[in-house]
């Protein structure tokens, strides 16, 4: 290990990113210097400028990837403290897109198409709690609380604790899938050497688990599992819960982040007529079908 990489790390475990944040900061790293093929400390903004070009026009990446810019940035000011301006290291403006989401009977046909027990309890979960998928993953066999009816979810984004639902239908099947699957310490073992072992499931399963129901279901919008965390909030939304109780369940830090669901909701785009209904236009069938014009 390199002295830089080691003083990245350290800077990164010091202020607590959690753990796949590290990875990815570490891997953007790596790629910036594999680009230039020079050690990042030899490199600047200038050098960031064309990185992030090459990653647009050669590479064809979204500005979704702006972690690789944060990843920089994190390098240049915090690991070797250069005294760089926000503008010097700017992060690409996003596209803002409004997330896929489901019916009921699509999420219905979707769980119904899982491919064995533990991938349609784990689809159930997800919907019936908004969990994030590392969340998921995660998730220990004594944080299950039928008592409280509630799950306890263990320093999730941001290192926040929090309770979400457990739901009887949940709480059902998750009897169910325990008496077959008997897991130990975590709720959803995944493998070593290609051995079950006593570990998290990797997120890769997970995603597999969704992917194979969707394509299973018939359902050609992009599904992933954070779909069923919007489909959650969505859902929830429009059932009548508040925004607040929403952000607290799925561990939104600020409400504004919440709030984008509220132009998914269709309870919300219904509540206010269109201001079209509040005139007098004629009927469609006295209107004349031709586009010509007249000859004068």
């Amino acid at each position: 290990m390199t002295h830089l990489r080691r003083m990245m790390l350290d800077e990164l475990q010091r202020r607590n990113y959690a753990q796949n944040t590290v990875r990815s900061y570490i891997h953007a790293v790596e790629d910036f210097a594999k680009y230039f093929r020079r050690s990042p400390d030899r490199l600047g903004p200038d050098h960031v400028r064309q990185y992030q070009v090459h990653l647009f026009h050669d590479c064809k990446l979204s500005a979704g990837t702006v972690g690789r810019t944060a990843a920089l940035r994190f390098l240049f000011v915090k690991t070797l403290r250069r005294p760089y301006l926000p503008d010097h290291l700017p992060f690409p403006k996003r596209q803002r897109r409004l997330p896929t989401i489901l019916s009921q009977e699509e999420v219905t046909r979707l769980i119904a198409s899982a491919q064995n027990l533990m991938h349609r309890t784990m689809l159930m979960m997800l919907y019936a709690t908004g969990l994030r998928r590392a969340e998921l993953c995660h998730l220990k066999v004594s944080d299950i609380d039928s008592e409280r009816m509630v799950l306890h979810v263990r320093q999730g984004k941001g290192g926040r604790d929090r309770d979400v639902l457990l739901t009887p239908k949940l709480l059902e099947t998750l009897r169910e899938y325990w008496r077959w699957m008997k897991p130990q310490t975590y709720l959803f073992p995944g493998t070593v050497d290609n051995w079950r072992a006593d570990v998290p499931i990797s997120e890769k399963i997970v995603w597999t688990a969704v992917a194979e129901a969707a394509k299973h279901a018939g359902i050609t919008k992009p599904v992933s599992p954070h779909t069923l965390r919007h489909c959650f909030a969505t859902h929830m939304l429009e059932a009548g819960a508040d925004l607040r109780t929403i952000q607290v369940l799925l561990g939104h830090a600020k409400l504004a982040h919440t709030a984008i669901y509220l132009h998914l909701s269709r309870r919300h785009l219904q509540a206010v007529p269109s201001p079209l209904e509040a005139i007098e236009v004629s009927s469609p069938e006295q209107v004349k079908r031709s586009r010509r014009l007249k000859k004068r």
